[in-house]
């Protein structure tokens, strides 16, 4: 171990600072400590005191934490630095933004941030019949938006219309033309005057994993010759007045601000042109987008950005008004539908590492025996030769393996032999690997031999419930020991879950501002809890978790910082995970019926004589404490 080792070089290894956003950092005691109120940076939480606490209150892991004021800080962020932009450059049009719920639709996510958005008149966003139910009894402030985007029928028209009987600034976003004929029809038979938005597809282009969302085979949004059209169609049922956003969405994650001001300038001019049209548009919305950093690169990788967010607002006021202008016409109110830069940084999955499993930790006795098949020998003549060259040392041990491998499948090999030779395997390459310097790491073969003797830490949670999107699109998500990062992290490991599936494992780590196959994790200590958190899991991660091997979604532990409390925080809330019986019951097993099965093939073998009464007793609470508890593994497990 590297006595010297420090949290600087923690910082270097995991970069919580570049990724952190001011939220997250290293104390100098080597735990994770968390600043989650950006207006009082000096009061920081450290995670040791949050997890003991949540320990005393009988919590197990895996839990997500969820640290509200973070989601605070990421609205008042957002909204003053449109609003202080705004007035800097002489904009006279208000900003105006909305959240869109697909992002993280969890009650208490949308009431926090609500309640926080509410001095700036933020809004809601929904994109299905299921999200307009709960914006239309959430948003009910009547100076805010709320957004309909997504694919509509007439039940979510006709609750759209609903919303303005109501008296709600409520705009219907047509993506494609039937929606507006459909419209117009249900407008007339209630009587009610819709607010209007139309969503273009653009010509820009955007890059990255969501690419396909933008240009003209977007999924959604209408041509150059369906706006046109739906304006014509307006006019004649003298409804043009309704027409009141003109939107545009180029796609999620952008990291290339160059896209997103080009995008903005043309969204910018066409607003220009039907403006002067004679279309009264009021707002403008940019869509989503705007992106976070989550690997700390500030790069145009799929996760990253190379803008921060001052920029990204200042591109968009400044360039419309610009266009503006220039074309003579109004200034636009802005509307923007970020989620993913105000969720992601305030949830975090916690959890503890259950085990490892290595390819290089198992003890066998290589010692000679009379008589060995030539292949011990000669593998065993490679673990004594340290002053060969790594390359032909390599090359030989593979060699004799693939050897191993074809003589014990006919039979010519003992399985102690084999034994004998895959332990001998594992200790050369060790060996070559801690040998290799500068010059020999060039060579490719022997460079990945790092990776090859990495272990695997297997975590107590899912990665198909808790981080769906390191499995299904590899989006990458910061990992971090939350302790002991005042000493050096000495082995090399990867992240793999507790579920039976061989893709339930994490195959991308932030290691010293690059992206690795493993990361460098604490030689684990008996009897000693090792705690990992991942980070920035607050958008889509919260939500899109399924039910693979049946585990349920996690323990929810709400945080609130409060300087006058002990350790500068306290849990507000604890929502329980699924319980073993939930899960069963949602994929409609009935849950008293096995009880009562269970029960009775106990009572049988007690009346033949092979359980005690007692013991019995015992056996049918225990199966029925399982049902009733966690999905996850218990701690001492």
């Amino acid at each position: 171990m590297n006595s010297s080792w420090t949290i600087e070089d923690s910082e270097d290894l995991y970069g919580v600072n570049r990724w952190g956003a001011g939220y997250f950092s290293i104390g100098e005691n080597g735990n994770i400590q968390v600043s989650p109120n950006h207006r009082k940076p000096e009061v920081g939480i450290d995670m040791a005191e949050v997890l003991a606490e949540m320990k005393a209150e009988g919590i197990q892991f895996p839990a997500v934490i969820r640290f509200h004021d973070i989601l605070r800080s990421q609205v008042e962020i957002l909204n003053e630095t449109f609003r202080d932009t705004i007035a800097e450059a002489e904009y006279e049009g208000q900003y105006i933004g909305v959240y869109p719920i697909k992002v993280n639709q969890m009650r208490e996510v949308v009431e926090e941030i609500l309640d926080a958005g509410e001095p700036y008149n933020y809004g809601l966003e929904a994109g299905s019949k299921p999200e307009l139910m709960a914006v239309m009894a959430y948003n009910d402030n009547p100076d805010a938006l709320t957004i309909l985007n997504g694919y509509k029928d007439e039940d979510y028209l006709t609750m759209a219309l609903l919303g303005r009987q109501l008296q709600r600034k409520m705009i219907v976003v047509i993506e494609k033309f039937s929606e507006l004929e459909m419209l117009m029809r249900l407008a007339k038979k209630y009587n009610v005057e819709p607010m209007i938005g139309l969503r273009s597809k653009m010509m820009v282009k955007s890059t990255g994993k969501w690419s396909s969302s933008s240009g003209d085979r977007a999924k959604f949004g209408l041509s150059i010759a369906e706006i046109v059209n739906a304006i014509d169609y307006l006019k004649q049922h003298d409804m043009l007045h309704c027409a009141k956003l003109l939107h545009f969405h180029i796609g999620s994650q952008l990291s290339d601000i160059r896209k997103i001001k080009e995008a903005v300038i043309e969204g910018a001019r066409l607003y220009a042109k039907l403006h002067q049209m004679g279309v009264p548009l009021e707002y403008l919305d940019i869509g989503g987008g705007l992106g976070i950093d989550y690997d700390g690169s500030s790069s145009t990788t799929d996760s990253s950005r190379n803008y921060s967010t001052e920029e990204y607002v200042a591109d968009i006021v400044y360039s419309v008004k610009q266009i503006c202008d220039l074309e003579k016409v109004p200034h636009p109110n802005l509307v923007s539908e970020s989620g993913r830069v105000i969720t992601a940084h305030h949830s975090m999955v916690v959890t503890n590492v259950v085990g490892e499993v290595s390819v290089t930790g198992t003890e066998f006795d290589i010692s000679p025996e009379d008589g060995e098949h030539v292949l011990v020998t000669n593998m065993r003549e490679l673990v004594n030769a340290p002053e060969m060259h790594p390359q032909e040392r390599y090359n030989d041990a593979a060699a004799y393996k693939q050897s191993t491998y074809e003589a014990f499948k006919l039979g010519i090999l003992t399985i102690v032999e084999m034994a004998k030779i895959d332990t001998m395997y594992w200790q050369i390459l060790t060996d070559i690997e801690q040998s290799l310097d500068e010059d020999t790491r060039q060579i490719q073969e022997l460079d990945d031999i790092g990776n090859r003797l990495a272990s695997q830490y297997l975590a107590n949670f899912s990665i198909f419930q808790s981080a769906a999107d390191t499995w299904a699109i590899g989006q990458l998500l910061p990992i971090v020991p939350l302790q002991r990062l005042n000493e050096e992290p000495n082995i090399r490991c990867s992240i793999a879950d507790i579920t039976c599936d061989s893709d339930g494992k994490i195959g991308k780590y932030i290691e010293h501002n690059q992206i690795s196959e493993n990361i460098p994790m604490h030689r684990l200590k008996k009897d000693e809890e090792y705690t990992i958190g991942m980070f920035l899991t607050g958008a889509y991660q919260d939500v899109m978790g399924d039910m693979h091997n049946l585990f349920g979604r996690l323990t929810e532990v709400h945080i609130f910082s409060h300087d006058e409390e002990p350790g500068a925080f306290y849990i507000e809330e604890i929502v329980p995970g699924h319980s073993a019986e939930k899960v069963l019951e949602a994929m409609q097993y009935n849950t008293d019926y096995m009880a009562k099965v269970v029960k009775k093939s106990i009572d049988r073998e007690i009346r033949q004589g092979k359980i005690p009464p007692r013991e019995g007793v015992r056996w049918t609470d225990f199966y029925e404490r399982c049902l009733a508890g966690t999905t996850y593994l218990s701690s001492g497990n």
